[in-house]
């Protein structure tokens, strides 16, 4: 079976077309080819299918059409199309695939050219390129699909540049002349192939045409953009204009292609076509550059890295067997040689420098628990980002934790990670379309990867190969992971990352950690000469082989900052027998000395934010409680929204469920007496409790108000709330003017929402309070649309209703059409709050209220208290669904049983800027895994010398 997914989408079979029943089809068809071997989910189909709007019956239709498309694909559909967990998986080799084919294809041609070979890499890369029959994915038009296809144009167009750029480095300007007129005048704008057109004409001796091209060039680009051409195209102009040979831009006839180390490097990017899509996704890498180096700069400064240097960090290449031979990472040699050794070294001062000197920047770093893996990430990261050329692509640190390779592709993962941390990235208006999806598509990142080994232990081949196969084009890429768990990945699986260097981060010297320990010690202050003694004296003793990472140098300095507390205790051998007991004395230790009985006046963090006091047993309790609930799900980040966890899901749905129902039954009382309300109050306290108790909630959302640029989408949906305001009135028999009103009241509660929009830009980075400020604020919008609006629903039907029944039972005093309108808008409502088990749950406690008979309200007050009433039901009903509202109820109850503080949010930040937590996006983690078991394992009982394991209280003790 062949897919042609280049120029148009067909299928073929060994013998003939296979025909599409739909252009529905080839919808679903052509989004799980779009993401080859990898889950695309349910959600991402329907939107490849209806853009904004999908009916109700979306996800069954998708169903139907993948169940179709199995049929037509023969015997071997159901392996072709496999069911993967929350969508589908369209399992294929590169043979089948054109768009893989093409990868293959351009990248044998982009090796070929590398190693100088520039002949075979233009036969490789025409060849590649044939596989093109016109515009890709022709014909499907839902913007998923389009923005897709023109990421797929747009790689072919970067190829034939390529290609242009070798053949007029072989002299081939003649050749190329004719193809690059025609694509000029396909590309009016596209400053790479103006340059290219000019130099093959210019070689040809056409001079005057060569100018003529720049001028419609500077015309062009004047009207659509108001900007002038680029400094190398403005000289290349001038070199014409001069008759100078060899102008500026692909190499000349004559002149010896380029050396390796004089190309650019792989994976930077060429400008490409000054359109606005392109002028926007610039400002995008432009203004995300600018915010992971203050992302970053913060949190070294919160670690003090530099205070005074950071710990003297080397590493090396690695001699265990799990990286590639030499010749593969580094490649050929200007004399034609491969190297057979890798002898790479270096520290913190020089890894950006001589990770960009990698032919492909690929980079594995390995080491043991505290070795200092992050401290190099971050280190790389900022040092990528001081000296950015024009071009290279942005660095961006991510914990790799979350990822799944098994269900979601490393660039898909990247893409929705980077749209969380950087929510700003989502803004269509600032950025365009997919800004986050196109920065991974075009290469325009250095992905940062930090901790391969905290997935899951299953996972980790499965990750390895999943990162080779996503960098196997050549594209740049750094991993983090401990040493043990690297290698026997390797060795179980035998996969490796094909072209990246592995290098293992070496232990810190004697005399590095002693620098470090006294680099900070006041004048006159002996403390630590006996320990420096001692180490110099003793080098392979159980404190020296402690201090043989930068996190237990850090702690050995930190737990001893106080002048009352004596480090040479460390010194004794009778004491601290073997290196993992002076270890456990220093991770129990950190905490007492970052939460001191009696602190100091000043913050030892950051004079401009105001110092908390907590209690060393207070602050012991409640990270143990943190610590414990990570282990137990499995995680390493604190996410606050996903702390319901620690509460027993009886207990949750109780605390979500209970407050609105008792507001329903009140709700129910004022209306008609006793009975109903304890109708009312049952229906909805049970409603509440499964769902929430079962019930999957939606995460936090990433939003601010917007107003510019709203209005057509705000008819939109004001008309859909006319639309739900007059149905609603007509089913319950109310008066013209009355509909009337609802349905003002429904358009504008309903339309409201769309003045929540992403961020306005990519430069802020997200955070725990920041997102927990956005979501509430949506959780606020969204509790007063509808609280007002169903709460004048039911004043004006409780107090003008005509009293029309249709089908009752029960003598009268329950109305079956009625029940069947109260459920249906109830699981709508509950459907949008929770999902499938809200609108089943909220359906039938709508069905038990809506089909309740009992008499009117006899004035206007009455009818607009029970209104009030039942609206703040409601409100209150969609504010808990929301991350924030169950947060909210969820942390109280914590507070109350001594878990956490009850000002939580505070007490995290204070533990970050103590260092005792790390900030990474949106989420915490403890500063290292190390600190976390010790926090998160229980305690012994004290008849097996439990107690002789709390060591803190010799620290902190004078």
């Amino acid at each position: 079976m062949e897919f042609r997914v280049l120029g148009t989408l067909e299928v073929w079979s060994e013998a003939a077309r296979v025909p599409l029943p739909s252009q529905r089809h080839q919808r679903v068809l052509a989004a799980l080819l779009l993401a080859p071997n990898a889950v695309v989910s349910l959600p991402k189909l329907v939107e490849a299918l209806w853009d904004e709007r999908p009916p109700a019956t979306a996800t069954k239709q998708v169903q139907n059409c993948v169940s179709a498309l199995r049929e037509r694909l023969g015997p071997a559909g159901n392996d072709l199309i496999a069911t993967d967990g929350p969508g589908y998986r369209m399992t294929v080799t590169c043979d089948q695939l054109d768009s893989l084919r093409f990868h293959r294809g351009l990248t044998a041609a982009r090796l070929s050219a590398a190693e100088g070979r520039l002949a075979e890499g233009v036969a490789e890369a025409r060849a590649a390129l044939r596989l093109w029959r016109g515009a890709a994915l022709d014909g499907l038009d839902t913007p998923l699909l389009t923005s897709r296809a023109a990421l797929l144009d747009e790689q072919r167009l970067n190829a034939v540049e390529e290609c242009i750029d070798w053949q007029l480095a072989l002299g081939e300007h003649r050749e190329v002349a004719d193809e690059l007129a025609g694509l000029v005048v396909e590309h009016p704008l596209r400053e790479r192939l103006s340059r290219q057109l000019m130099c093959a004409l210019f070689r040809g001796g056409s001079q005057v045409e060569a100018l003529a091209v720049y001028r419609r060039l500077c015309g062009g680009l004047a009207d659509e953009l108001g900007i002038d051409p680029g400094p190398e195209l403005q000289e290349l102009y001038t070199r014409i204009l001069r008759g100078e040979s060899g102008p500026a831009g692909p190499a000349a006839p004559a002149e010896r292609p380029a050396a390796p180390a004089e190309r650019p490097a792989a994976g930077t990017t060429d400008p490409g076509p000054r359109t606005a899509e392109t002028v926007r996704l610039a400002g995008a890498v432009r203004e995300l550059g600018a915010a992971i180096t203050r992302q970053w700069t913060a949190e070294a400064e919160m670690r003090s890295l530099n205070r005074p240097e950071p710990v003297h960090l080397g590493w090396s290449s690695t001699g265990r067997p799990v990286a590639a031979v030499a010749g593969a990472v580094l490649g050929v040699r200007p004399d034609g040689d491969r190297p057979e050794r890798m002898t790479l070294r270096g520290d913190l001062t020089d890894v950006a420098a001589k990770f960009r000197r990698l032919p492909a920047r690929q980079l594995v770093v390995l080491g043991e628990p505290g070795a200092g893996k992050t401290v190099l990430a971050i280190q790389l990261t900022l040092g990528l980002l001081r000296d950015r050329a024009p071009g290279e692509p942005v660095p961006v640190l991510l914990p790799l934790a979350s990822w799944n390779p098994r269900r979601e592709h490393l660039r898909l993962w990247l893409e929705r990670r980077l749209v969380e941390e950087y929510p700003g990235l989502a803004n269509t208006a600032a950025y365009g379309w997919n800004a986050a999806e196109r920065l991974v598509a075009e290469g325009l990142l250095i992905p940062v990867l930090d901790g391969l080994d905290e997935t899951p232990p299953a996972l980790h081949a499965a990750a390895i190969d999943a990162l080779d196969q996503a960098v196997a084009d050549g594209r740049p890429l750094v991993v983090t992971c401990r040493t043990a768990e690297y290698e026997q990945a390797v060795r179980h699986e035998g996969g490796i990352l094909a072209r990246a260097a592995v290098v293992e981060i070496e232990p810190v010297g004697l005399e590095d950690a002693i620098s470090f320990l006294t680099a900070r010690k006041r004048l006159g202050d002996p403390r630590w000469q006996p320990v420096a003694d001692h180490l110099r004296g003793h080098p392979a003793g159980a404190f020296a082989q402690a201090l043989g990472t930068p996190l237990m140098v850090d702690l050995a300095r930190t737990a001893y900052t106080d002048p009352a507390t004596d480090p040479a205790e460390l010194c004794d051998p009778a004491r601290f027998p073997d290196r993992h007991e002076v270890e456990q004395h220093l991770l129990a230790a950190y905490l007492p000395a970052v939460y001191p009985r009696h602190p100091r006046p000043a913050a030892p963090y950051n004079h401009t934010v105001p110092v908390r006091h907590y209690s060393q047993e207070e602050a012991q309790r409640w990270l143990t409680f943190l610590a414990q609930h990570l282990r137990a799900t499995g995680t390493h980040e604190m996410a606050w929204w996903q702390l319901e966890g620690a509460v027993p899901r009886c207990v949750t749905g109780l605390l979500l469920g209970l407050p609105p129902g008792l507001l329903f039954a009140a709700t129910g009382e004022l209306a008609a007496g006793p009975v109903v309300g304890l109708i009312y109050g049952l229906s909805f306290t049970l409603a509440g409790c499964v769902a929430h108790g079962i019930g999957n909630r939606p995460g936090p959302l990433r939003v601010e108000l917007h107003f510019r640029g709203t209005a057509a989408r705000f008819l939109g949906r004001f008309g859909i709330g006319v639309a739900i305001g007059v149905g609603l009135g007509i089913s319950w028999s109310l008066t013209a003017v009355t509909v009337t009103l609802l349905a003002v009241i429904f358009g504008l509660g309903i339309g409201v929402h769309v003045w929540l929009d992403a961020p306005v830009d990519a430069n802020r980075v997200s955070s725990p309070p920041s997102l927990l400020r956005q979501d509430r604020l949506a959780a606020v919008l969204f509790t007063l649309s509808l609280a007002l609006s169903l709460g004048l629903f039911y004043a004006m039907a409780f107090a003008f209703t005509r009293q029309v029944r249709f089908v009752t039972v029960a003598d009268g005093r329950f109305d079956l059409v009625l029940a069947l309108a109260g459920g249906s808008a109830a699981a709508l409502l509950g459907r949008y709050l929770l999902g499938g088990v809200g609108s089943a749950a909220y359906g039938i406690a709508g069905m038990m209220i809506g089909g309740l008979v009992f008499p009117r309200s006899t004035g206007i007050t009455d009818g607009l208290l029970v209104g009030l009433t039942f609206g703040l039901a409601v409100g209150l009903a969609v504010c808990l669904t929301r991350a924030w509202g169950a947060f909210a109820l969820n942390r109280l109850w914590l507070a109350a049983r001594g878990r956490t503080p009850w000002r939580l949010m505070r007490f995290l930040d204070d533990a970050r800027r103590r260092g005792v937590l790390r900030q990474m996006g949106a989420v915490y983690q403890f500063r290292h895994a190390r600190l976390r078991d010790c926090l998160g394992v229980p305690p012994e009982p004290a008849s097996t010398g439990g107690a002789d394991r709390q060591p803190s209280s010799s620290v902190v003790t004078p």
